[in-house]
């Protein structure tokens, strides 16, 4: 089957999907995003999390047939969601759905390294820089679901209280840190959005 989605702001078309086809590999192997760990497979894990219609979801547990037509953020597309977000939706986040490149666009668009027609600078979304700031990146396997569940925790929940952390985050399973270091990089990301506004 043929699958038409949104990752990262750009329409993508994937030919040959085989009906039973996670998401998960989709991203990694046929798209050539990587930064969705393929760990547990079940659902277990958290290392493998995206956001769909703006909602964090184990992407090794969605059909990649049930994504036709919706939008995907993995955590390559952090820093550009996360400038977009700053710029057109002050405050808020996107309406699921509502954000994306133009059809036009999308008909232009052709392979290249990143930066020739994206908005990537180079820079880090402020949960990527809170979690480097703060030391919570051990091995990093973990680290890609967890930067994306907790941006949108921190999208939905400005200043988030340490159960709301603990909550937003408890579907994500690390074997290196301990968690302390995790929870400092969320506080951090939550203050240095509070001084900014």
């Amino acid at each position: 089957m043929r699958v038409n989605f949104t990752v990262n702001g750009r329409r993508h078309e994937a030919d040959d999907v085989w009906e039973g086809e996670s998401l998960l590999y989709v991203l990694r192997e046929r798209m050539g995003l990587p930064g969705s760990k393929n760990a547990c497979e079940q659902g277990e894990c958290g290392s493998c999390t995206v956001r769909l219609d703006g909602v964090p979801v184990c992407s090794c547990l969605v059909a990649a047939g049930q994504v036709e037509g919706r939008d995907v953020v993995t955590v390559e597309g952090l820093a550009d969601f996360a400038a977009h977000r700053s710029d057109a939706h002050p405050g808020t986040g996107c309406a699921p759905g509502a954000c994306g490149t133009a059809l036009d666009s999308a008909r232009r668009w052709k392979a290249a390294p990143a930066g020739e027609e994206t908005r990537d600078t180079g820079e880090l979304s402020p949960i990527q820089q809170a979690f480097i700031d703060a030391g919570a990146v051990q091995c990093g396997f973990c680290t890609p679901g967890l930067l994306v569940a907790a941006d949108e925790l921190l999208e939905r929940t400005p200043q988030p209280s340490d159960a709301d952390i603990r909550e937003a985050l408890s579907g994500n399973l690390c074997r290196c840190t301990g968690y302390e270091k995790i929870l400092d990089a969320v506080r951090l990301a939550a203050a240095r959005a509070e001084e900014t506004v």
